[in-house]
């Protein structure tokens, strides 16, 4: 009569084996690949907006020691030398990465992207000299479509593969043997089917006929069409620079202010929110905590003022200038239009900008981000007609000029259409501070830069004649005001 009793207590002993086991499965499954452990504190608004987390990494990001290493296997596929630099990515001596790339561990580390890889500037007052970052600034050195078709070419080439990787990956860290069977099973077969799917998305920037962003640009509301709505590739171009995101509260909804180059969204809230939203790369994994940092960004952007001329000022000489831009500029840079959308006709530059975007993809975009349980103003549901009038305040640091920087400086921008540049170099960071704008031509710029033709398409340097025929010395005058913006 023993024997079952003894049957059912080694199946007991057996039964809670196994739930322990499966226990234990379960937390280091959980804590190996689905743990969250938030980010650290940081010392500065500034810091938390050069590093910190909007929540890219849990759908968008790229396991650590992947990213690590692809600029050491792959260093064929990035345009200039120097790693993760050769991007013209801003990188802080002592930093872990540069900035706008931002380190969460969820299971395992992993790197995604915040605002700041486009919105921090950066310039030297002499080639010797090391760079002064500007957090909300243009970052006019980034080359963004060299990044896009890096991670994707990576994951194509067939020496991306579980024995590579690993066999670098261990050359640099100490995993444990957890974690080494993971990237080795688990997370790089994982991480190249889906940078493999990533080209579908970006086939549009594979297209020959059309000309390289090149540095400080990319095609804005083409990627909203081809990640947001998942738009079929059409036949549009339209590069833009990239914008300065400081002061953001002097967009006023309420008095007709529209805010992106072409005036396409309704407000900052909006901007700020589908910025983040196209970063993420799908619908927020926790739409509490989006909505928090999207607080947290809106505060910061609209607090932190446009930064001031690093130069010395002829006071004298601006204040000449004052009273020849009241004459000629503040009519649409300093009055009721600023802000405000102007007509194509009226303003005469490029049109590829604007006709990247349609009343439909409006429509299609916000009911997105409403199924996502996300509310704001949103895109503007109605045809676009031109260009918004620019605020001008630091717009000594917003080089080169017009939506898409086709004109290198201010002094350029006063010459007339067929006078300016041709062709320029952009991305160099040493300044100019007699045209107001960037060394764009010589040695040092071709080697820092992307060659810029404005003979190609979405790369015009028409339009904006006004103050063209100015007497030079009111050209210098206002030239000298502007700096004080």
């Amino acid at each position: 009569m023993a024997k079952p009793c003894n049957c059912r207590r080694w199946l007991l002993s057996i039964g809670i084996v196994v739930l322990v086991l499966a226990a234990v499965i379960g937390y280091i499954s959980w804590d190996r690949f689905f743990r969250d452990y938030g980010q650290p504190s940081f010392v500065s608004a500034e810091e938390r907006f050069k590093y910190g987390s909007i929540g890219a990494e849990f759908d968008a990001g790229i396991p650590y020691w992947i990213f690590y290493v692809l600029p050491r296997m792959f260093p064929e596929k990035i345009p200039k030398p120097g790693g993760l630099a050769g991007f013209g990515a801003n990188w802080e001596q002592g930093k872990e990465l540069p900035i706008g790339f931002t380190k969460r561990r969820i299971g395992f580390d992993r790197v995604a992207n915040n605002c700041a890889a486009c919105h921090v500037a950066s310039y030297r007052k002499a080639q010797d000299e090391n760079p002064v970052l500007v957090a909300t600034g243009p970052n006019h050195t980034l080359d963004l479509e060299a990044f896009f078709r890096f991670l994707v070419d990576c994951a194509k080439d067939p020496r991306f593969n579980s024995d590579n990787l690993m066999s670098e990956i261990n050359g640099a860290a100490q995993l444990d043997w957890i974690d080494r069977m993971a990237y080795r099973f688990l997370i790089i077969p994982i991480t190249k089917k889906r940078l493999l799917e990533r080209e579908g998305q970006f086939r549009w920037i594979y297209r020959h006929d059309f000309p390289e962003w090149g540095r400080g640009r990319d095609d804005a509301m083409n990627l909203t069409k081809y990640f947001m709505i998942r738009w079929k590739m059409d036949d549009t171009f339209g590069p833009t620079d990239m914008p300065s995101v400081w002061n953001l509260k002097k967009y006023k909804h309420e008095q007709g202010h529209r805010m992106n180059f072409a005036g396409d969204s309704n407000d900052a809230r909006s901007v700020v929110m589908d910025s983040a939203l196209g970063l993420l790369g799908a619908a927020p994994h926790d739409k509490d905590d989006f909505l928090k940092q999207v607080d947290w960004l809106l505060d910061y952007l609209g607090n932190t003022p446009a930064p001031k001329y690093p130069f010395a000022i002829d006071e004298a000489l601006a204040a000449k200038g004052k009273s020849v831009f009241d004459a000629n500029c503040m009519q649409c840079h300093a009055s009721v239009r600023t802000g405000t959308r102007i007509p194509l006709a009226e303003v005469g530059t490029d049109r590829g900008r604007m006709d990247t975007w349609s009343k439909q993809a409006a429509i299609e975009s916000n009911k997105v981000v409403r199924d996502m349980g996300l509310e704001r103003l949103g895109l503007v549901e109605e045809p676009l007609i031109g260009y918004v009038a620019q605020f001008l305040d630091g717009i000594w640091l917003r080089a080169p000029y017009l939506h898409h920087g086709s004109v290198p400086s201010l002094r350029d921008m006063l010459k007339p259409p067929g006078e300016r540049p041709q062709v320029f170099w952009r991305g160099y960071d040493v300044y100019d501070p007699a045209n107001v704008g960037f060394i764009t031509q010589g040695p040092e710029a071709e080697r820092a830069g992307t060659k810029y033709d404005t003979t190609l398409r979405g790369n015009g340097n028409m339009g904006h004649d006004f103050g063209t025929v100015l007497p030079e010395e009111d050209k210098n005058a206002l030239i000298e005001y502007l700096k004080t913006l």
